[in-house]
């Protein structure tokens, strides 16, 4: 493994930055998907971009600061600040405060820590500083954004966001929409649409689905062997990457039945393999119920469809569960990509008006990920 380069990152102190032009003073509740408890937590996203000679003469700093203050007189929302009701609903005070801005410089060429950029990254703390204080979901900026500028004329813009505010398709419409007004639009081609109010629950609810993503799964073991696997504390999580290339995508498809070989997305294989190996690895009773957890994408699942330009969150995470022994180890990996494309497949406008209609209790349950041994949860982007 190769040494880890040590370098400065001086920063400047975190700056507001706001609409640039006067914004509604408005109160928008969030959507019912928006504000279930598993969202409520900060994501952070790291671009890097290498000199080019289209930016001499410009500071990448000042370009992306002006435009995101022109940028959010569009997505006003941003600038303001979550508060929550009595009944736990969130809603966001659209106050104008603006969002974070960090500008700082970095004594190191991107070429010398490319290949360290990948997650988990010995850098990402530097390109994205934590302020004190603001990583709270409620009353804090929602976004926090860092442009780092590197000697080699390149830089490194990174962000994190509340994501009740969106999903990760939202996030890629703004900055789709940044990118237009850097290069001189006056306006963004598709214009942002709130209309949260469309994902929220009938009165009165009909729950129609099992939705096993947000049932707790019963031990079947004995205490000593299930329950401590159940929950890791997050200090002692071990963040790996593992890069799968096109001759591994391929064995692996040559794993399943022809029948699955050409209907199963690259999704739909790897969620499986990592599943199915997680698992095993874990040792967990023979017995144990487990349980994969996919995020899919619900815009194309509405009919008539949301409106063009809605930037809330629009993703279910349906559950594929299995006992270890007898099935999912025990079978071949075509078992449980199967399983995975049952799951994604059940995901329609029905599903998620069922997700809307659970009541309380269930919704505001953290559904268990990454620190539980019966749980995975995978997306992609």
């Amino acid at each position: 493994m190769a040494p880890t380069l040590t370098f400065a990152v001086r920063r400047q102190k975190p700056v507001l930055v706001s609409p640039v032009k006067p914004t509604p003073y408005e109160l928008k509740p969030l959507s019912d998907i928006d504000d279930q408890q598993y969202l409520r937590f900060q994501v952070p996203f790291y671009f890097a971009y290498p000199y080019s000679p289209s930016m001499d003469g410009r500071d990448p700093c000042q370009v992306i600061k002006t435009t995101i203050t022109q940028l959010l007189v569009y997505y006003y929302p941003f600038a303001g600040r979550l508060s929550e009701t009595p009944n736990k609903k969130l809603v966001v005070e659209c106050t104008g405060e603006g969002v974070l801005f960090i500008e700082a410089d970095a004594d190191v060429k991107l070429q010398e820590i490319s290949n360290k950029l990948q997650p988990p990254s010995p850098y990402s703390d530097l390109f994205l500083h934590e302020v004190p204080g603001s990583g709270e979901i409620l009353h804090s900026p929602l976004m926090l954004i860092q442009v780092t500028r590197l000697s080699c004329g390149g830089f490194i813009f990174a962000l994190r966001f509340n994501h009740t505010m969106t999903d990760a398709l939202g996030l890629h419409q703004f900055l789709k929409a940044a990118s237009e007004i850097a290069r001189g639009a006056e306006a963004p081609s598709l214009l942002p649409v709130w209309e949260r109010h469309l994902l929220n629950a009938d009165d009165p609810p009909h729950v129609s689905f099992s939705h096993y993503e947000y049932n707790n799964i019963p031990a079947s073991g004995s205490p000593s062997n299930s329950l401590n696997h159940l929950i890791n504390p997050p200090n002692k999580m071990i963040t790996q990457s593992f890069f799968f290339g096109p001759n591994e995508i391929v064995a692996l498809r040559n794993h399943l039945p022809k029948s699955l070989r050409v209907v199963s997305s690259t999704f739909d294989i790897l969620t499986a393999t990592l599943w199915r190996c997680r698992t095993a690895a874990l040792h967990l009773v023979p017995s144990e119920q487990v349980r994969v957890l996919c995020i899919v994408n619900g815009r194309n699942k509405f009919k008539p469809p949301l409106p063009e330009g809605h930037y809330g969150n629009v993703l279910a995470i349906p559950a594929a569960v299995s006992s270890v022994e007898e099935e999912l180890c025990g079978n071949s990996l075509g078992y449980a990509v199967g399983l995975v494309r049952k799951a994604k497949l059940s995901v329609t406008k029905e599903y998620f008006k069922s997700i809307l209609e659970l009541d309380g209790p269930r919704r505001e349950t953290p559904i268990p990920t990454s620190t539980s041994a019966t749980y995975i949860a995978v997306g992609h982007y």
